[in-house]
């Protein structure tokens, strides 16, 4: 057995907890379709993640908990509210970006909007090719 110091043990469990969470963003974002009682579930299923994550490790904060919630809640911004929060939110990818789109149209965004937004996150993605 080899003893792992606390400082490098901390280090190995915020690198573990950030790709986890990272990872359950891009899994959301790989939703095809989603209604209002599956947007409660995620949170649901991250809350209970946070707790069994906080009986595990010290670490505090959790690392990109905020990146997780941010992107749940996103769901449920209106129209004009999500043009704000796209421009405002380079941190997440392209494609999350876009599904977050496709999987509102139909719940409270119409196909008009929708193209106004993919258009606006478009714009955002230009400079970086």
């Amino acid at each position: 057995r080899v003893r792992i110091p606390l400082p490098v043990s901390n280090i190995l469990w915020e690198h573990c907890i950030r790709l986890a969470n990272r990872t359950l963003v891009e899994g959301y974002a790989n939703v095809k379709k989603c209604s209002n009682e599956g947007r409660a579930l995620m949170q649901l299923d991250f809350q209970q993640f946070l707790m069994k994550l906080e009986k595990l490790t010290d670490i505090r904060p959790i690392p990109d908990k905020e990146f997780v919630e941010t992107y749940i809640k996103a769901y449920y911004l209106t129209e004009n509210d999500m043009e704000r929060w796209i421009k405002e939110h380079r941190e997440y990818s392209t494609k999350q970006l876009t599904n977050l789109v496709n999987v509102c149209l139909g719940s409270h965004i119409n196909k008009k909007t929708r193209q106004k937004l993919l258009a606006a996150i478009d714009d955002i993605d230009r400079p970086k090719r």
